[in-house]
């Protein structure tokens, strides 16, 4: 009976605060099984940090506080942050909320399966110990790498770009959040009631701005996407600036070439119109249904990528919108 509650107390915390995270999520952008992969990925780097710090330690057998202290904290960080990264870097998350709940779920998946291994070693059945390991310890895990998101995704959007150093702050305050945790400056109770404190407000703070983030570019990025459209369809596109900018090319680049740029615009706005549809659809409580032919057109988008070439595109790229969130409405309307 002891080990259940010990159980209880230190895995569902964090796993009711990634729920509740899930449920705030007005847009519900994220499917129910990436998250599941995700928690997934955070054992496995778990298990390889428990690896590698038990090794650490039987080196560093004399001073067991300097890995502890700094070099556990650096190679779990590390290692928590690798798949956000990937994830940001292709432009598979979209807005902060994205980030702030995928970051969470490596974080439980990894306090998880490190509670379950010190299970087996802390015999001492005093609940406090599993209290202040369930929401100190396992907050700290996924609030550490939400943090380090959040911040990466913040400020590739801020200065619009795709460097590698714009994920340098998000580690730095999550490695240093995570080695003062370890230190214990503080009571293990009070540091405890502060992560119960700060990361509920954090993470308001992230979903608000986040919503309200999404909603003006749904607005701005939707009503230019249809107008352009309606150009399209209605033969009127070459009387517009950008119709011109596009028909200029028409004595460099082969007539049929020429022609599947305009396609290809055509089927990106068709595409990009359809993604914010569902969300706004999301937005509404509402189900979304797929329409069948909506590969087709990914298909066909492909095709005229190969068709324009290097080139083509490179010209018809000022056409389109292509901050991180207008690439990544593809991936998800990809994903629907």
């Amino acid at each position: 009976m002891i080990t259940i509650i010990k159980i209880a107390f230190s895995l569902l915390p964090v796993f009711l605060f990634l729920a509740v995270l899930i449920f705030l999520d007005s847009y519900k952008l994220l499917k129910f099984t990436s998250i599941l992969k995700t928690i997934l990925i955070g054992c496995i780097v778990a298990v390889v940090c428990l690896v590698i710090n038990k090794h650490l330690v039987n080196l560093f057998a004399s001073n067991s506080s300097v890995v502890t202290q700094y070099i556990a904290p650096f190679i779990e960080e590390f290692l928590k942050a690798l798949f956000p990264i990937y994830l940001i870097i292709k432009k598979k998350i979209g807005f902060l909320v994205d980030g702030a709940i995928f970051g969470f779920a490596i974080g439980a998946g990894f306090a998880f399966t490190e509670n379950i291994y010190y299970l087996h070693f802390i015999t001492d059945s005093n609940l406090l110990i599993w209290i202040i390991r369930g929401f100190g310890t396992a907050f700290m895990h996924g609030g550490t790498t939400a943090i380090l998101a959040i911040l990466s995704i913040y400020l590739g959007e801020r200065f619009n770009t795709e460097k590698i150093t714009i994920f340098l702050p998000g580690f730095l305050v999550a490695y240093i959040i995570h080695s003062f945790f370890n230190h214990f400056f503080l009571s293990p109770v009070l540091t405890t009631v502060s992560q119960l404190i700060l990361l509920p407000i954090i993470m308001i703070a992230v979903f608000t701005q986040s919503e309200k983030g999404l909603q003006n570019w749904l607005e701005s990025g939707l009503d230019n996407d249809v107008k352009i459209l309606e150009f399209i369809k209605n033969g009127k596109f070459k009387e517009t600036k950008p119709g011109r900018y596009l028909c200029s090319f028409k004595t460099k680049f082969p007539g049929e070439v020429v022609m599947d740029m305009f396609c290809y615009l055509q089927i990106y706005l068709e595409l990009a119109i359809r993604s914010k549809g569902i969300l706004l659809i999301k937005e509404a409580g509402l189900e979304t249904k797929i329409d069948l032919d909506i590969k087709d057109k990914f298909k066909e988008l492909t095709y005229l990528e190969k068709s324009i070439g290097k080139a083509g595109k490179s010209i018809i790229l000022p056409l389109l919108h292509t901050s991180k969130r207008d690439i990544w409405q593809l991936y998800f309307l990809e994903q629907q």
